[in-house]
C-alpha cells in the first residue's frame, strides 16, 4: 500500500490518498452532525455550542410558494430600504451643504464687522488727535502795541461848560 506510483508526471502515495479520504470523511460526517444543531447564544446563533447557550430548531417547513412570498416581501423591503437611505443621503447632503453656506456668511459677516470696528477705530483716533493738536489762534500778534489792533475812539468827557 505505500507504493509510490507515478501519474501525470507528479508522484502520489496510496496512503497518502487513504489518509486524505479518510480525514474528508470525518470531517463531513462531523460537519453534518453539528449541523442539525443551531445554538442560541445570547442574541447571536452560531453552529457551535457556547456557555450558556440552547439549541434552537431551524427547520423550514414553509411551502415553497411560502418562501417565494417571503423573498420577494424581502426584496421589496431591501428595495425600500435602499431609497429610504438614497433619501436620507441626500437630506444630510443638503443639510451640510446649508452649514457650509451658514459658515461662509457667517465668516464674511465677522470679518466686515472687524472692518467696520477698525474704520471706527481709526475715526475716533483722528478725532482724538485733532481734538489734542494746538490751536492756532485768530487774531496775530505783533511786537508793537497796538499795531494790528484796531485803533479805539477815544471817548470825549462832557464839560460842565
Amino acid at each position: 500500500m505505500s507504493e509510490k506510483k507515478e501519474k501525470n508526471g507528479k508522484t502520489v502515495s496510496k496512503t497518502a490518498i487513504a489518509i486524505f479520504s479518510i480525514a474528508a470523511g470525518i470531517c463531513s460526517a462531523g460537519a453534518a452532525a453539528q449541523g442539525a444543531n443551531t445554538w442560541r447564544c445570547g442574541n447571536t446563533y452560531s453552529d457551535q455550542p457556547c456557555e450558556g447557550g440552547r439549541t434552537v430548531k431551524v427547520d423550514d417547513r414553509r411551502s415553497d410558494e411560502d418562501r417565494r412570498a417571503a423573498d420577494a416581501g424581502t426584496r421589496s423591503a431591501q428595495t425600500q430600504a435602499d431609497r429610504m437611505e438614497r433619501n436620507r443621503l441626500s437630506l444630510e447632503k443638503a443639510a451640510h451643504d446649508r452649514d457650509q453656506r451658514a459658515a461662509r456668511e457667517a465668516r464674511s459677516a465677522a470679518l466686515a464687522e472687524r472692518r467696520l470696528a477698525i474704520a471706527e477705530q481709526r475715526e475716533r483716533d483722528r478725532a482724538r488727535k485733532e481734538a489734542n493738536a494746538p490751536r492756532k489762534s485768530s487774531l496775530s500778534f505783533s511786537s508793537g502795541p497796538g499795531a494790528d489792533a484796531p485803533e479805539r475812539k477815544k471817548k470825549k468827557r462832557k464839560s460842565a461848560d
